[in-house]
């Protein structure tokens, strides 16, 4: 028996048929989906802050907890076992053996687009150098951190583009750049009496890229006494390293100060402040001085120091559009230091993603003897911190640069150098004559300036607190980089206290220059 069906019908029914099908494959393949988010790591974040924190436990032999940094290097990584060194991604993973005060492992996990595994410590993919270790002792020890490798500088050859290592640091660099300062996750009661607290990282997830992915996505889980937190991190490599970072932070317990987006870096010395030892290098420094683009619109440049004593500095500023400790002396010259190369490594800059709100940039100098303390930091503070459980979330945007003029505001000048140097005056017999004062010369440059005439109507708004008497405010053009020289000579009147000072070219009621703002650090 056949049954005739009219044309018109058939279609419609067959169309209603196919619609139902794709419907209910649509809702298999959705309900049997499985992705990872910051969300998976959120919920644990929250769950650990609502429970009493639990320290670390380090299972480290005491071989390695000991051992001297020299030993330490030894420690190497196999290259031959780097994760994905096989697979049809241009980046890889290779990783941190525990030793000296790196002594508490991290988890590490792969993500892939099926499931969450665990990548597992072996001695295998350590070489121990002349150290005697019995491999058999170290059995499921656990890693220190990694480094994520990738083609930066030439397509065959794998160069390291992050390293994430202790606490919640970690330092990335960008074509042509070698390391420099650092970022943090989060900074909690920095340069305050009671002593800082050091969260950490105790868990990543990276994602496992597919092969045409220019970025990587890592996941890690932040835990301290009294704060915990949810961070995805998209690093993307190129000429600039960029960091898209997104986080969820809650507190177990109130906290004095918290800071959000750390920096941190090295200053020992430089041309605002020149090294008290005879020294072959002109300036030695990670970063020379903190940017910040304020919410109205003003631009801030603060040359760092290498303080006698402990310094902070406060920048009150809502809604951030950007801030960050940059390296704008790009010159060899400046540094001749063959083995660091300090004019290659980056600035770190912060632009923060929404309104942050009312809150302040803090900048703390700590004294250093040497170049190898990290003791600049620079972070935000927000006027209100959360309540213990409640959820802070906020993202910003980390660029590792050496292009610091790509970073800032063409249309205004910025400071190109501060130099110090003692006060004189020029008699009529040609002699300067030092006359117990401080000289500060400051160079402005940009494409604005560039475009005025010698004789342009540039002049300055200086300002200086009541610790110093100025004695002269000098502005004249500079031929050679086609900007203005300001000079300022003061006299400081108590060199136990610290002198402020800012100034700005301007013509008329036009800005055309970022405020420097220059503290003279006590002196002994």
């Amino acid at each position: 028996m056949f049954t005739t069906f009219n044309r018109g019908s058939n279609a419609r029914a067959s169309s209603q048929v196919l619609g139902n099908l794709l419907a209910l494959c649509m809702a298999f393949v959705v309900g049997n989906s499985w992705a990872f988010s910051l969300d998976d790591v959120a919920s644990k974040a929250e769950k650990l802050a609502a429970a009493p924190y639990q320290a670390p436990q380090s299972n480290l032999p005491s071989v390695f907890r000991q051992m001297a940094f020299g030993d330490y290097q030894q420690l190497r990584f196999n290259d031959e076992k780097s994760y994905w060194r096989d697979a049809e991604t241009p980046f890889e993973l290779r990783f941190y053996h525990q030793g000296m005060h790196f002594d508490v492992p991290v988890k590490i996990n792969e993500v892939t687009a099926t499931s969450v595994n665990e990548i597992r410590y072996d001695p295998e993919m350590f070489d121990f150098g002349n150290l005697d270790i019995d491999p058999a002792a170290l059995q499921n020890l656990g890693f220190a951190g990694f480094k994520v490798l990738y083609p930066l500088n030439k397509k065959d050859k794998q160069d390291e583009l992050m390293s994430l290592l202790g606490a919640s640091y970690f330092r990335v660099v960008g074509k042509g750049q070698v390391y420099g300062l650092s970022a943090r996750g989060l900074a909690i009661d920095t340069a305050l009496p009671k002593g800082e607290e050091f969260p950490r990282f105790t868990e990543f997830w990276v994602e496992r890229p597919q092969a045409d992915r220019g970025n990587l996505l890592i996941y890690a889980l932040l835990d301290s006494p009294r704060s915990t937190g949810a961070y995805r991190m998209e690093v993307t490599p190129g000429k600039d390293a960029i960091v898209d970072v997104q986080a969820k932070v809650f507190l177990r317990e109130p906290v004095e100060k918290l800071g959000i987006a750390p920096l941190t870096s090295m200053y020992l010395f430089g041309a605002n402040q020149p090294s008290e030892q005879l020294n072959y290098r002109p300036q030695l420094h990670d970063s020379e001085g903190l940017a910040i683009h304020a919410g109205n619109g003003e631009w801030i440049w603060r040359p760092l120091n290498n303080p006698k004593r402990l310094a902070v500095s406060s920048y009150g500023v809502e809604n951030p559009k950007g801030f960050g400790l940059l390296q704008r002396t790009r010159d060899f010259g400046r540094y001749e230091d063959l083995d660091d190369r300090y004019e290659l490594r980056p600035s770190g800059w912060i632009e923060p993603k929404g309104d942050w709100g009312k809150g302040r940039v803090e900048l703390v100098e700590i004294p250093t003897p040497d170049e190898t303390n990290d003791n600049i930091v620079a972070y935000w503070v927000p006027e209100k911190a959360p309540a213990p459980g409640e959820a802070m979330e906020f993202g910003y945007r980390l660029h590792f640069s050496i292009d610091e003029p790509a970073l800032h505001d063409p249309k205004l000048a910025w400071v190109k150098q501060t130099r110090l140097s003692a006060g004189d005056v020029k008699q009529s017999n040609l002699i300067r004559q030092p006359d117990g004062s401080t000289a500060l010369i400051v160079d402005f440059v940009g494409p604005n300036l560039a475009k005025l005439a010698a004789d342009a109507p540039v002049t300055t708004q200086v300002s200086i607190d009541d610790n110093a008497e100025l004695v002269e405010n000098n502005l004249r053009h500079n031929p050679v980089n086609k900007g203005w020289r300001l000079t300022l000579r003061l006299r400081v009147k108590d060199p136990a206290r610290p002198v402020e000072l800012r100034a700005a070219l301007v013509d008329g009621e036009t800005t055309l220059s970022e405020t420097w703002s220059y503290q003279i650090p006590v002196h002994d």
